[in-house]
């Protein structure tokens, strides 16, 4: 190993915080990571980092090298985008991170696809509900629900993401169609939460234009919209769900829009994130499927809702 791919294990350890993270993403033992910093400071013959038994600091010379080993990562990348770009047929590794349900319900299809057109194309993809840090990890493009707050990296906005009051038929049978919103105040909800999130309110706008919240009576919370979305498949609760969980539920019957003249505030679009503006062509073809297959006017997931564009408009 040289002395850049070991300043490049240094950046993994201080951006992650611990060796125990950094062995964690690179699938290797922690000794590994700990032997390969040790060598690395023998070559540069400055102490990088001042190390206790569970956490360590850096040294004025880390901290400088952090700098250094950002700039070497910078430039390698570039440098391999600009190579790709010479190759008539893409090829490598195309790394991208999702949500769960993004990438199952979404991504998997496209990758299937576009696999077949270019097999000299490796995918890895990483499912999972907390937001990455996509330049530390190397991820070429991430799919989220909501812009990111990182101004450093490049949005776009793929598809529009609305909302939806729903319910099973059982559900209605038993308690009722709700004429009004305040209708919904006693009735049993199923609703999202998590460590920094709690959705408590549905969001709405009045006859005279004005934004309005309404209680919901939440009596059960998940984190996972899958898990929501069966709650109320099971008529024991109703929710607020954004239109991409949707598949065939409403158009089967499964479940009934409630209060479909109401209109409500719109949820966060789809967004495909990436670190650089120059994206290399296995990415940025990989892109343009995506947008290609979600749809460019009305998202895939609307097309699967029985008059969906004229509900809570």
């Amino acid at each position: 190993m040289d002395i850049t791919s070991r300043l490049l294990i240094f950046l993994e350890v201080v951006e992650q915080g611990s060796f125990a993270k950094a062995a964690e993403i690179r699938n290797i033992d922690r000794s590994v990571i700990s032997k390969q910093i040790s060598r690395l400071e023998d070559e540069l013959g400055a102490r990088l980092l001042n190390r206790s038994t569970r956490s360590f600091s850096l040294t004025a010379a880390g901290a400088e090298m952090t700098k250094k080993a950002v700039e070497i990562r910078e430039l390698l990348a570039e440098t391999l985008r600009l190579a790709e770009n010479f190759h008539q047929e893409p090829r490598g590794i195309l790394k991208i991170t999702s949500s769960s349900i993004i990438g199952r319900r979404y991504l998997q299809p496209i990758i299937n696809d576009f696999q077949k057109r270019f097999p000299q194309v490796e995918v890895e993809l990483r499912l999972d509900d907390r937001v990455v840090d996509i330049i530390a990890e190397g991820f070429d493009l991430a799919f989220r629900i909501g812009k990111p707050k990182d101004s450093s990296l490049i949005s776009r906005p793929l598809a529009r993401n609305r909302l939806l009051i729903l319910a099973a038929p059982e559900f209605i049978k038993h308690y009722g169609k709700p004429e009004k919103i305040e209708d919904l105040l006693p009735l049993p909800a199923a609703s999202f939460a998590n460590a920094t999130i709690r959705v408590r309110d549905i969001k709405y706008i009045d006859k005279d234009g004005l934004s309005k919240e309404q209680k919901m009576n939440s009596i059960f919370r998940s984190n996972d919209p899958e898990t929501l979305l069966m709650k109320v498949l099971s008529g024991s609760a109703y929710s607020i769900t954004p239109a991409f969980m949707i598949n065939n539920e409403i158009k089967d019957g499964l479940l009934v829009p409630l209060l479909p003249d109401l209109t409500l505030e719109n949820y966060h679009p789809m967004y495909a994130v990436y670190p650089h503006r120059d994206l290399p062509v296995r990415t940025r073809l990989f892109f343009d499927a995506v947008r290609e297959y979600i749809g460019k006017e009305v998202p895939i997931w609307e097309q699967s809702i029985p008059d969906f564009e004229h509900l809570y408009q």
